[in-house]
């Protein structure tokens, strides 16, 4: 599953779909239509659902904070809630994030506002680097930044600040699932224990 915004880069979701869809992968996301969809279900259950369900989840975090929040108490966004949940289930999660929202979250910590309840008292007016301070409380949930360093673990982030850099990062991390996936069909575990051990300078 992808989860992210979509205003602002959508060609980029476009190219990571594409990268995906053409490794083999059922890509769900929902800027493509292709997120499950139970008709008795709200578009928060539906989407939750399918964190539940994917067997791997990427994170797009951006300088924007999402659509979806509820305008009676302004809750978490869609992908907000996404995230929190591929965290709570621990589901196998990698994530990239665009290097403005970083930048933004290091300039605030230098001015002082180091945690969220010090964010939550500042009030954006006019156009700013992120639309939403909560964008930065997504992001300190990925990289758990409330733990100390030793007892993080899955809190990898990738910076990216163009499609290329993201890209990259995709094209690394998961087209060698399809292959590995394929090699345990092929030979299966059992069976490796008879293979004879490769000579010096043959092939492992």
């Amino acid at each position: 599953m992808v989860s992210s915004t979509v205003y602002g880069i959508e060609e980029l979701l476009e190219q990571i779909f594409g990268i995906l869809n053409g490794a083999g992968f059922t890509v769900w996301m929902s800027h493509k239509g292709t997120v499950p969809v139970d008709p008795q279900k709200s578009n928060f259950e539906n989407c939750l659902a399918a964190v539940e369900a994917c067997d791997l989840f990427l994170g797009i975090l951006t300088t924007r904070y999402g659509s979806g929040k509820d305008p009676d108490d302004d809750g978490p966004s869609i992908t907000h809630q996404e995230v929190t949940r591929a965290l709570k289930v621990e589901k196998p999660r990698w994530f990239l994030a665009h290097h403005d929202l970083i930048f933004a979250r290091s300039l605030l910590r230098e001015l002082g506002h180091k945690t969220s309840a010090d964010r939550a008292k500042l009030k954006l007016t006019g156009k700013n680097l992120v639309d939403d301070l909560r964008v930065i409380d997504v992001y300190e949930e990925v990289i758990q930044a409330e733990k100390k360093l030793r007892d993080r673990r899955g809190n990898w982030a990738q910076p990216f600040a163009g499609p290329q850099d993201a890209n990259v990062f995709v094209v690394a991390q998961f087209l060698r699932y399809p292959e590995a996936i394929q090699f345990i069909k092929d030979q299966p575990l059992a069976s490796l224990a008879s293979r004879p051990q490769a000579v010096k300078g043959g092939q492992l």
